[in-house]
């Protein structure tokens, strides 16, 4: 592990977001291999598929400079979850997605919308993009409501492809004018 792979890419008032490294894979294992976290996916993860999900978001920093980031608690130091900014597929072309995912131990603590309310003013700000946007599987009402209290509305449904074909998703987003940036 290199030293700047463990820095902040961002802070908020609990959470510090920075890249994940080979050792937060028992963290990402504990939210990847919980079927109530990753109901969405319909998938049961494999050690390989944690790990392949490791080396998607490391290979996503390179690329793009960001991706997937570890949320951790800033008074612990326990990762709770992670967040960040991703290219999605969308309609022929992609998408800058903001993505979110939190070990289920703590939910309901209003760290989703801390960690996406961050994730979008990076969006805004660093990276000087005119919109964002949530990926939502239609029934996710945790996820709806996360987007929506960070300014997103629901702009399309549509099929999104994942392990287990074809699902429909809410397209959510904001642009930078609504947000106010």
């Amino acid at each position: 592990m290199r030293t700047e792979d463990r820095r902040p890419v961002l802070e908020t008032e609990r959470l510090i977001l920075r890249q994940m490294d080979e050792g937060d894979l028992t963290d990402l294992a504990q939210m990847l291999q919980n079927p109530r976290v990753m109901y969405a996916y319909e998938h049961s993860f494999t050690d390989a598929d944690v790990r392949a999900w490791l080396l998607r978001q490391r290979a996503r920093y390179e690329r793009y400079g960001f991706g997937l980031w570890a949320a951790v608690l800033r008074r612990t130091g326990e990762m709770v979850g992670q967040a960040g900014l991703t290219m999605q597929p969308y309609a022929g072309g992609e998408v800058l997605e903001i993505g979110y995912l939190l070990k289920e131990a703590h939910w309901r603590n209003g760290y989703a919308s801390e960690a996406a309310a961050a994730c979008k003013a990076y969006a805004f700000g660093p990276l000087d993009r005119e919109k964002v946007h949530s990926i939502i599987k239609v029934d996710n009402e945790r996820s709806i409501r996360v987007a929506e209290r960070i300014g997103m509305t629901r702009e399309a449904t549509f099929l999104a492809r994942y392990y287990a074909g074809d699902r429909p998703h809410y397209l959510y987003s904001v642009r930078r004018d609504a947000a106010g940036a």
